[in-house]
């Protein structure tokens, strides 16, 4: 199941927007992190119409809560180079593809958005596995929350209602997820690097390669099998 994650909403206009479009393509689950409004502010309900089911049942959480997912995808405008490994995004038709291939109504999933006006920060970054930014004019690159929200919630629905064929296959969870980077932190141990940061980067690239491959649970066992191997 898909959850929208917004840190610390601020403008009702833009939570009743948010809510209104997920009803549209499906969506009911909505947690707020450290909102600086409250979820039945009246604009936010008018602005909701139909939706306004959505915004009362909204949970709100501080920000330890961002741990619990198996996938946690964030969204940015602010873009990196191939070297900035964290801010390194793949686009919402890429996302859509990716979720077409698992079956995201059985995984716990978080899509996490920003804030209005600085977006996410680089410690809520590194907690992504997958980061998705969508393309716009390099004149003025930054969407609105509640439009970001709804092209690529949009692409969602639309490609998992065009593939739904794949719900006997099982995914990684992110308890199996950590596992694989216990493993691997072990073997990171064992290698000489020439600076610290490069071993960082190291940990950092195979986080989101892991995120972004969306395994199932027989190529998470796999790939445990041969890091254990590794470590022998």
């Amino acid at each position: 199941m898909i959850e929208l994650i917004l840190i610390e909403p601020e403008s009702p206009e833009n939570l009743g927007s948010i809510a209104r479009v997920m009803k549209n393509f499906a969506f009911s689950k909505l947690t707020l992190i450290n909102p600086k409004i409250k979820k039945d502010n009246e604009k936010a309900l008018i602005v909701a119409k139909h939706a306004k089911d959505i915004l009362r049942k909204a949970k709100i959480e501080n920000f330890s809560y961002l741990k619990k997912f198996d996938y946690l995808i964030g969204t940015t405008a602010i873009l990196g180079t191939d070297y900035n490994i964290p801010r390194n995004p793949i686009s919402p038709e890429q996302l859509s593809e990716k979720l077409s291939e698992v079956n995201y109504k059985r995984l716990n999933m978080g899509i996490l958005i920003g804030r209005e006006g600085t977006g996410l920060k680089n410690d809520e970054i590194n907690l992504c596995d997958i980061l998705v930014t969508i393309p716009a004019s390099i004149k003025y690159p930054t969407l609105n929350i509640s439009h970001a929200a709804s092209i690529i919630l949009y692409k969602i629905f639309k490609k998992f209602e065009e593939n739904s064929s794949i719900s006997h296959i099982k995914f990684a969870t992110k308890k199996e997820k950590e596992i694989i980077m216990q493993y691997l932190d072990k073997i990171l141990g064992k290698i000489e690097f020439a600076t610290k940061e490069r071993k960082i980067t190291q940990r950092r690239v195979w986080k989101r390669v892991f995120g972004k491959a969306m395994l199932t649970k027989r190529e998470a066992f796999t790939i445990m099998g041969l890091f254990r191997k590794l470590l022998k």
